[in-house]
């Protein structure tokens, strides 16, 4: 039997499947279509990577910590200086318009000129200690609760609430200092005393001519943002300062998509919040095993990236998958040749195989008009239906976009279960990606859901749930033909 992965590897996984996540999103916001996209963000990650173990072997050997921005910045500004290849080389009609002709004007060589000119924010990053501005970033720009940060950067929930905001007064203190570092004129040096002393006042209110020299003065502003930890304007001030064009839209699409990605709805679990307790156990355990799950894509996606291997370009490219407001969604396994939808934890486990994505096209599609949260039927039962069905099914559409959407199958069990496996069938063609709360296998229109290790017991009348994504094109009819370990399910 394999081991299992230890609570750091799991912990290392999601944080890798996470930033994979990131930079599919913010390379959608620079490309004028989907297919770019991910040509983009494969080879910005590809990069990125590659300099993040680089640093981290560099200063293993000298013993000192890595002078670099958090690994999921890191890869962002990475999207960026590729996307400036790309505009240098030729390829400039692939991005957005409004992205080519900002890397063609000053905004821009202020990320790339001298230290003491770049943006405040960026600077202030850099000089934390690692974990500290992982810490921040994760908690501030990537949206996610305390206790989603501190699963991913192994630390203590109970305690790191208090953490953040002790980094948050490091980062408003290196910022201040970097501020009085900046080259300015006498009239921005005249204010800087009193714009340190206007940031720490929690009354919001500041003198009139201070602030009509912020509303001339960029640098003066984004120190203003930086240095004011109060009123909510710290995550603006890091996304736009550290990654530049595009900031402000990738932070709210994050903050969309840890929605979409930790289950909104279910705020008490996710933020640490009183729950039941053998819920709560039985929600640690799963989560665990569905990041044991990520960690089978991430080494994959990590050893195609090894020396030796094809460094080119040439990896596998599906399209991006994005939800209702455009947000590219979780697919850690985008960009891996084979994946498994789960990680082999016993001997009946199987490798899940995952479908193909949906031929994704070049020019962005406006997005769909938000479905919400929708309950569909299952399809009408089969003539030889039993009058007393042993089980009964409901089939959830809970986001659809252009070429995908996720979905839930929530079944209940007349009889108690010691393993299950639900079956059921697609009518138009759609392709599952990825399961969680199951492994699963597609032959043609048919999916088969096996029970994972940790949910395989279900008591009478007790129900069983599994989510899932999901590649379609031209329709998009609700699954159908539902089965219980072989017994037909009525709907619900």
């Amino acid at each position: 039997m394999p081991d299992l992965p230890t609570p750091q590897d799991a912990a290392e996984a999601a944080l890798f499947s996470e930033c994979w996540d990131a930079v599919l999103s913010y390379a959608d916001l620079c490309t004028a279509g989907s297919t770019a996209a991910t040509e983009l963000a494969t080879e910005a990650f590809s990069r990125g990577m590659h300099e993040v173990r680089d640093a981290e072997a560099t200063v293993r050997g000298a013993g000192r910590r890595p002078v670099r921005l958090p690994r999921i910045p890191l890869l962002l500004t990475a999207v960026r200086a590729m996307a400036s290849e790309w505009e240098v080389d030729g390829l400039g009609h692939r991005l957005d318009p409004d992205l080519r002709l900002w890397l063609n004007s000053d905004k821009a060589a202020r990320y790339t000129g001298p230290p003491l000119q770049r943006p405040i924010a960026l600077r202030g990053l850099r000089d934390l200690q690692a974990a500290d501005a992982e810490l921040l970033w994760m908690a501030e720009v990537e949206a996610l609760p305390p206790g989603v940060v501190a699963r991913r950067l192994g630390l203590d929930p109970a305690t790191v609430g208090d953490e953040l905001a002790e980094v948050r007064g490091l980062f408003r203190d290196r910022s201040h200092r970097n501020h009085l570092d900046t080259p300015m004129d006498a009239q921005c040096r005249s204010y800087a005393r009193l714009l340190d002393a206007v940031t720490r006042s929690t009354s919001g209110e500041t003198p009139n001519d201070l602030s009509r020299h912020l509303a001339r003065c960029v640098e003066c502003a984004e120190a203003a943002a930086c240095l004011r930890l109060h009123g909510g304007g710290l995550p603006a001030a890091l996304s736009g300062g550290v990654i530049g064009w595009g900031g402000l839209a990738y932070l709210e699409r994050r903050r969309r998509a840890a929605e979409v990605r930790l289950g909104a709805g279910r705020p008490a679990a996710l933020e640490g919040g009183p729950t039941d307790p053998d819920a709560h156990k039985a929600k640690v355990v799963r989560n665990g095993l569905l990041v044991a799950a990520v960690l089978v894509s991430a080494l994959a996606l990590a050893v195609s990236m090894m020396p030796g291997d094809d460094m080119d370009g040439h990896v596998a490219k599906p399209g991006v998958a994005t939800t209702a407001e455009g947000l590219p969604v979780s697919n850690p396994g985008a960009g891996v040749p084979a994946a498994t939808s789960r990680a082999p934890s016993s001997a009946k486990s199987s490798q899940a195989t995952a479908a193909n994505p949906s031929e994704s096209t070049e020019a962005k599609n406006p997005d769909p008009e938000p479905q919400g949260t929708t309950s569909a039927g299952v399809g009408e039962p089969e003539p030889g239906e039993s009058a007393a069905p042993s089980c009964t099914v409901e089939y959830t559409l809970v986001k659809q976009w252009p070429d995908g959407f996720q979905g839930a199958v929530t079944v209940t069990t007349a009889q108690a279960l010691d393993d299950w496996q639900v079956v059921w069938s697609f009518k138009d063609g759609q392709k599952v990606t990825q399961m969680w709360d199951a492994s699963f296998t597609q032959s043609g229109t048919k999916v088969t859901a096996t029970a994972a290790d940790y949910n395989q017991s279900v008591p009478a009348n007790g129900s069983l749930s599994l989510g899932f994504l999901a590649s379609w094109q031209s329709k998009n009819t609700p699954a159908y033909d539902f089965s219980l370990n072989g017994h037909e399910c009525a709907k619900s």
